[in-house]
C-alpha cells in the first residue's frame, strides 16, 4: 500500500507515470527550419490500453504526413510528451 502510495506521489513530481501506466503515445512534428525538433503535436492516453492509444497516433501522423504540401514529418513515440 505504501508503495503504490509512493508511486502515485512521485508520478505528479518527477513523471513517474509512464512506469505505472506506460499506455500513452505521444504525436510529434519536426520543423521545416530544424530537422531535429521535436514538436508536441498530441497526445493519445485513452483508458483503453497501449495499441488503441498506437493505432490512434500512428492514423494521425500517417493523415498528417499524407496532406499534399506538408514539409514538416510527423511521428509517434511511446510515453508522454518529452522536450
Amino acid at each position: 500500500m505504501r508503495t503504490a502510495l509512493l508511486a502515485f506521489g512521485l508520478c505528479g513530481l518527477v513523471g513517474a507515470c509512464d512506469l505505472i501506466s506506460g499506455s500513452g503515445y505521444t504525436l510529434y512534428r519536426n520543423s521545416i527550419v530544424t530537422d531535429g525538433a521535436r514538436i508536441h503535436v498530441a497526445s493519445f492516453d485513452a483508458k483503453d490500453g497501449e495499441a488503441y492509444n498506437r493505432e490512434n497516433c500512428d492514423v494521425a501522423a500517417v493523415l498528417f504526413n499524407g496532406q499534399e504540401g506538408v514539409r514538416t514529418k510527423f511521428w509517434c513515440e511511446k510515453g508522454r510528451y518529452r522536450p
